[in-house]
């Protein structure tokens, strides 16, 4: 078993430093971190239905990650759970807009970004029911 992780943004530091943060494993299995620079890209990795989390840069450009996650959402039946990195603390009430399941500040926090993760692949069974 494997859990992939998405990772998007257009600007590579953002992609190393999520890739830190999240190492080799999440609670015990392998991760496999796969990265995104455009929109389409995205979509891409998306329609092979088997990306277990997404990371989105909400400073991204052009297409923005909050945009992004809001059109997931929208228009995908699969949808993995988002993570939104957002700049600011005043984009919280939109980052909520955009449906994402959990936002994050950056710079990224390597100690808060694996626990979110986890949280959101392994959801209890008992919660999701």
């Amino acid at each position: 078993m494997k859990v992939v992780v998405l990772v998007y943004s257009d600007d590579r530091n953002v992609r190393d430093d999520v890739a830190d943060a999240l190492g080799t494993t999440i609670d015990g299995v392998a991760l496999e971190i796969r990265f995104a620079a455009t929109q389409a890209a995205v979509l891409e990795q998306l329609d092979l239905k088997d990306v277990d989390c997404c990371i989105f840069d909400a400073e991204a450009r052009p297409a923005g990650g909050m945009g992004l996650s809001k059109q997931i959402h929208d228009e995908y039946e699969f949808c993995p759970p988002v993570v939104l990195l957002i700049a600011r603390e005043a984009d919280s009430w939109l980052a909520a807009w955009s449906l994402a399941e959990a936002v994050l500040p950056r710079p990224v926090d390597p100690m808060t970004l694996p626990k979110v993760v986890e949280q959101l692949v392994f959801v209890d069974e008992d919660e999701a029911a």
